[in-house]
């Protein structure tokens, strides 16, 4: 098995020896997810965190009216999980599924914990990742509440120009909180003035 995607993933903010590498990789188990199948699902506890090696997944809420509201887009070399649920082991609000065929690492609650004990690093780790998803969750909502529709498109193709082309228009426009029409029509009107 090649881990030097998710080893060079957490060399980003920490140093490993290799007796913890190899620890922390005799941890991970690798999963194939099929297109549309789900990670997490509402009411579930989220047993596990992701690190993605191929593919895409999406983490996302569906509200009363049936409205699909995507929270985050994650591709390769990214973490996912419903965090909440994943660090509280409680029931999950939302769902995690494959928008493409996927490969992940996963990474269980228990050993999650058991990680830290060995090798209190990975505290330091998971502290960062946290942190930066905190950050983005934070400017994304910033974002909403200030930006026009065309406003968080165009913030949205500057920050992950390679979803444009790889996620559906229908897709991108739940993340957007707006409709595939209206983002039609935003392509359409930026296309006409380039």
């Amino acid at each position: 098995m090649d881990f030097s995607l998710i080893i060079d993933n957490i060399n980003k903010h920490i140093s490993l020896n290799s007796e913890e590498q190899d620890y922390f990789t005799s941890l991970l188990e690798v999963q194939q997810v099929k297109r549309r199948a789900f990670l997490v699902r509402k009411g579930e506890i989220a047993r596990y965190t992701y690190f993605i090696t191929k593919g895409c997944l999406r983490n996302y809420e569906i509200d009363r009216e049936g409205t699909i509201h995507i929270g985050l887009f994650a591709v390769e070399d990214w973490w996912i999980s419903d965090l909440q649920s994943f660090l509280t082991q409680t029931p999950s609000f939302g769902f995690v599924d494959a928008i493409e065929e996927t490969e992940v690492m996963r990474l269980s609650k228990s050993n999650y914990e058991s990680l830290f004990e060995k090798v209190p690093q990975f505290e330091r780790f998971f502290r960062i990742i946290h942190q930066n998803a905190f950050i983005a969750l934070k400017n994304r909502l910033i974002d909403n509440l200030s930006l026009t529709a065309e406003g968080r498109y165009l913030n949205f193709i500057d920050k992950y120009p390679q979803f444009n082309q790889r996620i559906p228009q229908k897709q991108i426009a739940a993340y957007l909180g707006i409709t595939p029409e209206f983002l039609s029509m935003l392509r359409s009107r930026m296309a006409r003035r380039s």
